[in-house]
């Protein structure tokens, strides 16, 4: 998809600068000039960790008012399995449902029991044989999008399924309109993510043509409005149907358990992620035949949006998950769970259209590199020395941006000076 539009954006008013930022991020998306970050749209994977390192508040997520779901007829949410685990006045996955009805939605549809059905369809790819090992799961878009970005050779490896939270999305909507006078556009399915990366999915979904959603909602946000209306005796009507196949998504390692597999690797924190990638590039996990790759340190329940410590909802996760009501079988529904559209490389910043030129860009780029401390600081605004050299060869910086180099040249003026005056004398 050629147009490039994020959920993680920068508030310039709040940002005063530091560096952050640019020493976290994953892909070298950021910058620091004139005192406010810069995100580069073409390198920016909405991993949010900016928005978690950011000691002003000045990276957001930006997600939809809850007032939009006024403008539909039925409403139905989509709870991320990582929601049950904010709660601590809930012990059951049913009041927490219940309590989402009473605060304006008309149904709700748990994306872990869609993930029920990706997991029976992955069992079946896996034992096919047709997929190349290692694979790696494609739930998370944040690493879909890190894949895309930095790892394209292994785009083959990623397991090619749409994500639970869009599959649940079209068997809402289909169900809805079986059940309820009301078809299309009257329904309204809204999402309750955890994260940046799966606000931005809803808006422009992977492996899918258009949206299947039609709004995204933070768990900070609705956090505020379900626990008002907590209370586990008044759930009169069975709503949840997940079971612990489903519920255990939420933490990392949950669906390599759902899939009962020996051979695996289950990784979670976007730098951690990252290499083991660039292990399975270098040929060092040939052996391993599934890994489970997410961004967020826990898995979902460490989403940058989540209100809860990860930990402690990693426990409630994994007790609602027993106790999940669910047996577990994957729904009966009829449709093909494969990407319809293929994931795309993303495209690199050019130096230069013209090759020639690009070279000759490359090869100033490596002389000035040379000349540069290579301590990587971040002290210049830009996350190495590397991407400094880059910078600069751009046009963005000048090699006196570097403080080390900086230092350097007032030291040899303040010599000249002293040698100046001496020869004064």
């Amino acid at each position: 998809m050629d147009k490039i539009i994020h959920s993680v954006t920068l508030d310039t008013d709040k940002c005063k600068g530091c560096t952050n930022c640019i020493k976290m991020c994953p892909t070298q998306a950021i910058r620091v000039r004139k005192n406010k970050a810069k995100i580069i749209k073409e390198l920016c994977i909405d991993c949010g960790e900016c928005i978690r390192v950011c000691p002003y508040h000045a990276k957001k997520a930006v997600t939809d008012s809850f007032d939009m779901i006024n403008n539909y007829k039925y409403k139905i949410a989509l709870p991320a399995p990582a929601f049950y685990g904010q709660f601590d006045k809930a012990t059951k996955i049913e009041s927490i449902l219940h309590a989402l009805i009473k605060a304006g939605f008309d149904d709700v549809f748990e994306v872990a029991y869609a993930a029920q059905l990706i997991t029976k369809r992955t069992k079946e790819l896996i034992a096919s044989g047709e997929l190349e090992t290692p694979i790696i799961n494609s739930a998370c878009p944040a690493v879909v999008n890190l894949i895309s970005t930095k790892y394209p050779s292994l785009l083959n490896n990623v397991i090619p399924l749409i994500s639970p939270m869009n599959l649940a999305a079209i068997m809402a909507r289909k169900i809805a309109e079986e059940k309820t006078p009301y078809k299309g556009s009257e329904i309204g399915i809204f999402f309750i993510t955890p994260c940046a990366a799966k606000a931005t999915c809803t808006k422009f979904p992977l492996g899918l043509p258009e949206s299947v959603i039609d709004g995204a909602f933070s768990f900070k946000d609705m956090y505020l409005k379900v626990v008002p209306h907590l209370n586990d005796k008044e759930c009169e009507q069975d709503l949840s149907k997940a079971g612990f196949k489903g519920v255990c998504w939420a933490n990392c390692g949950g669906e390599v358990v759902s899939l009962e597999l020996d051979n695996y690797i289950a990784v979670d924190g976007i730098h951690n992620v990252i290499h083991v990638l660039e292990e399975i590039e270098n040929d060092k996990l040939s052996d391993v035949e599934y890994v489970e790759a997410l961004a967020c340190t826990g898995g979902c329940v460490g989403g940058p949006l989540a209100v809860e410590n990860n930990f402690v909802a990693q426990t409630r996760v994994k007790k609602m998950a027993k106790t999940a009501r669910g047996n577990g079988e994957a729904p009966e529904f009829d449709m093909d769970l494969v990407w319809q559209t293929p994931i795309k490389i993303r495209k690199q910043r050019n130096l230069d259209d013209d090759m020639f030129v690009a070279m000759e860009k490359l090869a100033k780029i490596d002389e000035i590199y040379d000349r540069l401390p290579k301590l990587d600081c971040g002290s210049c605004g830009s996350p190495s020395c590397r991407a400094l050299a880059e910078d600069i060869v751009r046009g963005y910086s000048k090699e006196s941006d570097c403080i080390i180099k900086f230092k350097e040249k007032i030291a040899l003026f303040a010599n000249e000076m002293l040698d100046g005056s001496d020869n004064v004398e």
